[in-house]
């Protein structure tokens, strides 16, 4: 089972900020039933696990740059998180780029929970496998960052790929190599975009 950090953002995430000296916010963090732009999906629930007290929100998902706290919930179409900016030089300049545009997104901090070991994975077909790894059923909220804009569509510094993460563990225990899928057919698009996917995902031990 994967335990590493991952981040998931989407384009036109809706949140609001207080027009008054507060530092509040609150909005829609994470949007179920909809492709992000790993090309991945969560599903209804998939925070379900662990929602309590209070999280970090961090800038650029930086553990050493906090710029507020917030609380989370989920409802039917997604994550809704609720809080209020930290009365720091950070919290306001963090604040004042999501008003004026220019850092206005937010991106998902989380880890899986929900994928089988390793060696499930392996002796899945490939049809299977991608399915299991870009549908996210189960996951454990870490953070919410805010993000520059138009971040929310490139995947970042990320990600090993499922083969080589996987090849790493097989390294260490003597195990067969996972077989290269097939080629997608000329002209595939969506083929391709999903052995895009699943390249994009890394699973570790």
């Amino acid at each position: 089972m994967t335990t590493e950090l991952e981040f998931r953002s989407l384009e036109d995430i809706d949140w609001r900020l207080d027009d008054g000296a507060d530092g509040t916010f609150e909005g829609l963090a994470c949007r179920y039933g909809v492709i992000d732009s790993y090309g991945t999906t969560f599903h209804p629930k998939a925070f379900r696990k662990g929602l309590k007290g209070q999280y970090a929100l961090l800038f650029m998902h930086s553990p050493y740059q906090p710029v507020g706290t917030f609380s989370a919930e989920e409802r039917d179409d997604g994550l809704y998180i609720s809080g209020r900016y930290d009365d720091t030089t950070a919290g306001r300049d963090a604040r004042t780029m999501a008003r004026s545009g220019s850092a206005s997104e937010l991106s998902v901090g989380f880890v899986r929970t929900d994928l089988p070991d390793w060696e499930k994975l392996s002796q899945m077909s490939d049809e299977d496998r991608e399915a299991t790894l870009a549908n996210i059923k189960g996951a454990r909220l870490v953070e919410v960052s805010q993000i520059t804009a138009r971040m929310a569509a490139v995947p970042g510094s990320k990600l090993k790929t499922v083969r080589s993460a996987l090849g790493d563990l097989y390294e260490q225990v003597d195990a067969p190599t996972l077989p290269e899928p097939a080629a997608a057919p000329a002209g595939d698009r969506r083929m391709a975009a999903r052995r895009r996917r699943a390249a994009l995902l890394r699973l570790g031990s």
